[in-house]
């Protein structure tokens, strides 16, 4: 009797043993797999990058590449600091549906509500800002804003600068990515805070989960680990400076790749939101006509091999980002490169990809 217990315990160790044994063997297999995709494309004295990999909140790859500097030949590290771009979004997204769950406002609103003089704004509303489906002009695309770009201006004058140009369709009617939306959403935060966006996202955010190596951009004050910027056109140049106060809300945050999966996580675990309220930034809406769109609040909702993910990739003078989120494997991808001539946007896709496979 007592053999049979013995043998018993002994065959279920086995298994277990089996199975993290072949657990083992196939992390080991993709994490050679992320390595042939990254290691050829950045090289050691180039411009680099940081990748990230998780599994269930658990990083599985974690590398840097290349330079942080290269004037100083600093190597990049895990934890350097990029600015992120258009991921921005997310975070201003999110800072909206807080005050959304506080009754501050409603997504609903009208843009009239909080600035009356805003030109059609009885008709826009701040869904329709959160999803690109405004009409509204995209200020970054307007050559008058190389003439002011240099300069620091307050939230009122940024949408001062594009509030009067012609629309590209009536609100509602189409999707178009769009960063002047993001911009009065940045400006609304701070009317009905009381606070400026910088401190509203740092507090409600960074701060409330943890993210201690993320922040408002600041191009002066002495930020450790920080990567340098680069263009590449024939040859490395340090990146064109432009006022940080021009990205704003649509793309002005810094962070590292850990920190960005606090994020994720924080996200998952309804940390800042309830999750009724996180899901409508998960949701798939509708155009006036009933076309849907593949974009929520501050994500893309797009499908990965037929698998469906959650991304957005981010680009400002300098730097590129992409992140990917397989919410059915719970797995989150990172890539943040320090050169707007190397984006991560298809290789984090073709990470991701291994998983699904």
């Amino acid at each position: 009797m007592i053999s049979k217990y013995i043998f018993k315990i002994a065959l279920i160790i086995t298994t277990v043993i089996l199975l993290h044994g072949t657990s083992v063997a196939s992390t080991n297999e993709l994490v050679k797999r992320i390595d042939s995709l990254l290691i050829d494309k950045f090289q050691p004295n180039d411009t680099g990058a940081v990748f990230l990999v998780a599994k269930d909140g658990i990083p599985m790859y974690r590398k840097a590449f290349g330079k942080a500097n290269i004037e100083l030949d600093v190597n990049m590290k895990s934890d350097s600091v990029f600015q992120i771009g258009s991921m921005t979004k997310q975070f201003t997204a999110l800072c909206i549906l807080i005050l959304h769950e506080q009754e501050k406002l409603d997504v609903n609103d009208k843009v009239a509500k909080y600035l009356p003089y805003y030109p059609n704004g009885e008709n826009i509303t701040l869904h329709h800002l959160l999803t690109h489906t405004s009409g509204i002009k995209d200020y970054t695309k307007m050559k008058a804003l190389w003439a002011i770009a240099k300069k620091d201006h307050s939230p009122q004058e940024l949408v001062d600068f594009f509030k009067n140009s012609p629309v590209d369709f009536n609100p509602g009617d189409k999707f178009k990515y769009n960063n002047s939306g993001y911009a009065l959403l940045g400006h609304i935060i701070e009317l009905v805070s009381s606070e400026t966006y910088e401190y509203f996202v740092e507090e409600h955010i960074f701060k409330a989960i943890g993210m201690k190596n993320s922040r408002y951009a600041n191009d002066r004050e002495v930020i450790n680990n920080r990567a340098y910027g680069y263009h590449n056109k024939e040859q490395y140049t340090n990146r064109m400076m432009v006022s940080l106060s021009i990205p704003y809300s649509s793309g002005s945050l810094m962070s590292t790749a850990d920190d960005l999966l606090i994020w994720q996580q924080a996200i998952g675990q309804n940390l800042l939101v309830k999750q009724s309220t996180i899901e409508m930034a998960f949701t798939k809406y509708t155009t006036n006509n009933g076309e849907s769109i593949s974009y929520g609040y501050g994500w893309h909702l797009k499908d990965l091999s037929g698998v469906p993910i959650r991304e957005h990739g981010g680009s400002i003078f300098g730097f590129k980002s992409m992140g990917v989120y397989i919410p059915s494997l719970n797995v989150y991808v990172i890539g943040l490169t320090n050169c707007d001539c190397n984006s991560p946007t298809q290789i984090t896709r073709d990470i991701a990809a291994l998983f699904i496979e």
